[in-house]
């Protein structure tokens, strides 16, 4: 076979791993903006004399921009394609940090917050639009996974980025150092264009075969068919319990650990690194698995119910403080492994009914309910702890793992019997 040729070069490992590696580096700096407020709370509280009920607004504008951006961007996508979307949310997170630098009102923190939203809405649907349609199928468990690690490590990066800035050179300092982060990846992804070129062609052109299948799900629908979906209201459903969990923890397990077991702030935290480094050791393995296994909805259930037992076990208040740490990295591996299996499972749900031309819209929908599920958390959960019921949202957790993995069942179940009529 020529090297040169069009399928063989798409289907090489190398190409491949040049797009895993570039759609995986613009993950992690959406990731990274998810954080970009939170670590400077502490300057923002004092210079601008907020509450911590607005600082918290900040990062409820930011996930409802983005969740209401997320299901909206899957549209452009499938019209435009997911090269100029990636580049325009790139463009947008770098502004944020420009404005956070400029700030000096609290409205302006909100816009900064708003804007980072609205930029970090097109990265699902973008991402896994090109990593569908550009990497081989066999590879597409480890370009998940990659996808998954990438994100955890722009989550891990941006406290010690932005903290460590703002406390040698001043919070607006640290805001311009962060739009220069979304500039050099923007500029990364330019000079890179012509990799992704194709995806973008393959994208606004779908084959006939695509168009097929769409206009077998009903071209009089439009593009809103995907909404009369079971599958794709269960992949919303299992998006917003799996991330409400996640919320919870991302926001409060220093307190509730520290609470229910008399930790320090210091050893608290620590364990939400170790879930964190959980997660990311669980999404590299899930990468593997998902590769060699069809059926993801079984995996994804283990994975979390195994998490569910963890937190359980935490709920309980039984296990001793030095059980803490690995308790957390287990539930947190738990929950990482279920990552590039639920991304699988979303594409069969998508390709069984809608097809490819789908990817764009089906993504960008399910992955709102992301979105909004960190968003309600601190809402929802925040009331919990004010009352003193720590081990109560820690049972919390458990139970919102639970209703994940019993949705990403019925998921798996649906799309099967639909290939099989089909």
């Amino acid at each position: 076979m020529n090297s040169s040729s069009p399928s063989s070069v798409d289907s090489s490992l190398r190409h491949d791993a040049e797009v895993i590696g570039l759609i995986g580096l613009a993950h992690g700096t959406s990731h990274f903006f998810h954080l970009m407020l939170p670590p400077l709370f502490p300057w923002l509280m004092k210079d601008f004399d907020l509450s911590y009920t607005e600082a918290g607004l900040l990062m409820t504008t930011f996930f409802v921009i983005s969740g209401v951006g997320q299901a909206l961007a899957g549209f452009i996508v499938d019209r435009v394609g997911s090269r100029p979307a990636l580049y325009f949310g790139m463009g947008l997170l770098s502004l944020s940090g420009v404005i956070l630098g400029l700030s000096n009102s609290y409205a302006m923190l909100l816009l900064t917050a708003a804007v980072a939203g609205l930029g970090n809405s097109i990265f699902h649907p973008a991402d896994f639009t090109l990593l569908n349609r550009r990497v081989a199928q066999p590879r597409l468990g480890h370009a998940f996974s990659v996808h998954g690690l990438s994100g955890n490590l722009g989550w891990a990066s941006a406290p010690v980025f932005m903290a460590g800035i703002a406390t040698v050179a001043g919070w607006k300092m640290a805001g311009f150092a962060a739009a220069g982060v979304g500039a050099t990846v923007l500029l990364i992804l330019l000079l890179r264009r012509s990799v992704l070129a194709n995806a973008a062609a393959e994208l606004v052109v779908p084959s006939h075969a695509d168009v097929s299948v769409a206009d077998g799900a009903g071209r009089g629908s439009k593009q809103l068919a995907f909404l009369r979906s079971l599958p794709v209201w269960l992949c919303f459903a299992f998006f917003f319990f799996s991330t409400a969990a996640f919320g919870i923890l991302q926001n409060y397990a220093p307190a509730i650990l520290g609470n229910v077991y008399s930790m320090s702030l210091v050893a608290a935290t620590g364990s939400l690194t170790a879930y964190l480094l959980g997660s990311a050791a669980g999404t590299i393995t899930g990468g593997f698995l998902a590769s060699r296994n069809e059926r993801n909805d079984r995996l994804i259930a283990v994975a979390l119910g195994f998490s569910a037992v963890m937190a359980l076990m935490l709920a309980s208040g039984a296990p001793s403080a030095t059980l803490v740490f690995p308790l957390m990295a287990l539930m947190g591996f738990g929950v990482g492994a279920s990552g590039p299996n639920r991304d699988l499972l979303v594409r069969r749900a998508a390709t069984s009914q809608f097809g490819k031309t789908s990817f764009g819209r089906i993504y960008g929908f399910v992955y709102s309910g992301l979105d909004i599920g960190l968003a309600m958390s601190p809402l929802v959960f925040g009331p919990v702890l004010d009352a003193g019921r720590f081990q109560t949202a820690l049972a919390a957790v458990a139970m919102l793992q639970i209703a994940a993995l019993l949705t990403a069942m019925r998921v798996g179940a649906v799309a099967r019997s639909r290939a099989v009529a089909a």
